[in-house]
C-alpha cells in the first residue's frame, strides 16, 4: 500500500474514534448525574424520615437532590443548617 492511503485510513479511523468517544463520555456523564440525583433523593427521604422527630423537613426536589447527591454528607448537612437557621 502507498503511504498516502495508510495515512488517510488511519486519520479517518482516529476521527471516527474521537466522535464515538465523545458521545460515550457525554452519556457516561449523564448516567453518573442521574445516579447521584437518585441517591440524593433517597438520602433526603431518609433524613426526612429520621428528622421528623426533630422537626427537620427538607423538601425533595431537583435542586436539593442534586446538592445532596453531588456534595454528599456536607451537602446534606448544609441543607439541614439552611432549613433550621435560615428558613425557620
Amino acid at each position: 500500500m502507498e503511504p498516502k492511503v495508510v495515512i488517510i485510513v488511519l486519520s479517518a479511523l482516529i476521527a471516527v474514534l474521537l466522535v464515538v468517544g465523545a458521545r460515550l463520555k457525554a452519556l457516561r456523564f449523564i448516567g453518573h448525574a442521574a445516579i447521584r440525583l437518585i441517591v440524593g433523593a433517597l438520602a433526603l427521604f431518609a433524613i426526612n424520615a429520621i428528622g421528623g422527630q426533630f422537626s427537620i423537613h427538607i423538601p425533595i426536589n431537583l435542586i436539593t437532590s442534586l446538592v445532596c447527591g453531588f456534595l454528599g454528607l456536607p451537602g446534606a448537612a448544609a441543607l439541614i443548617v439552611i432549613d433550621q437557621y435560615i428558613l425557620s
